[in-house]
């Protein structure tokens, strides 16, 4: 299959994805534009590129609407390279995904410093919900004449402090996962628009045990 009819038919699924996720798609360019996170460790704001990669946002917006990054964790933290999320509960459990997407990383954004990627396998079109934050310009990333990287669609503009604290958590603890932090730091709610919101101060691993 050619990659012009998979961006095709991807945008189609998007598409069909988006009518059907009871959500209302007013003209509104502030929910349009923005996601907040609501974390253990703090509050990020997300601004979108959704005329770099319509299809990318389109899908992230559509796990937004529907609750789906709702208790999900940060389970990949590797310092001076990316933090990635949106895939496992606390306990590690995979949730299920909606198909994956086309690869956008073609349109000319770079892997720089806080922009959120598109996690995917070796697969080009394998992305489904997961995502990285960058943590330094990862060059070899990003797409190149010849060759798709992995898809930038938006930059943590607010929150760069949350960032580093999410780094800073020890990680090792669980041996199939000796890159996620000991005490799960969770997205406890994702929504559009900038919501100006701190997030619970509780303690999270007491919150993990008593689960």
């Amino acid at each position: 299959m050619t990659q012009q009819l998979f961006k095709f038919i991807a945008a189609i699924s998007v598409f069909v994805i988006l009518l059907s996720s009871n959500t209302s798609f007013a003209a509104n360019k502030d929910s349009d534009q923005y996601v907040t996170f609501e974390t253990d460790l703090g509050t990020l704001i997300i601004e979108l590129y959704p005329e770099k990669a319509p299809v990318t946002v389109a899908n992230f917006l559509a796990y937004v609407d529907n609750g789906f990054y709702n208790g999900t964790i940060f389970h990949r933290v590797i310092p001076g390279f990316v933090v990635q999320g949106g895939g496992f509960t606390f306990d590690f459990n995979r949730k299920e995904t909606l198909p994956p997407i086309v690869n956008e990383s073609d349109n000319g954004l770079k892997n720089q410093y806080l922009t959120l990627s598109m996690a995917r396998t070796s697969a080009i079109n394998s992305a489904t919900s997961q995502f990285f934050i960058n943590l330094q310009h990862n060059l070899s990333l990003d797409a190149t004449e010849g060759k798709l990287g992995y898809a930038v669609f938006a930059k943590v503009i607010e929150g760069e402090a949350v960032i580093e604290k999410i780094v800073a958590e020890p990680r090792g603890a669980f041996r199939a996962y000796r890159d996620a932090p000991n005490a799960a730091v969770r997205i406890l709610k994702a929504s559009r628009g900038k919501v100006k919101k701190a997030a619970s101060s509780g303690s999270k691993l007491k919150e993990m045990i008593a689960q």
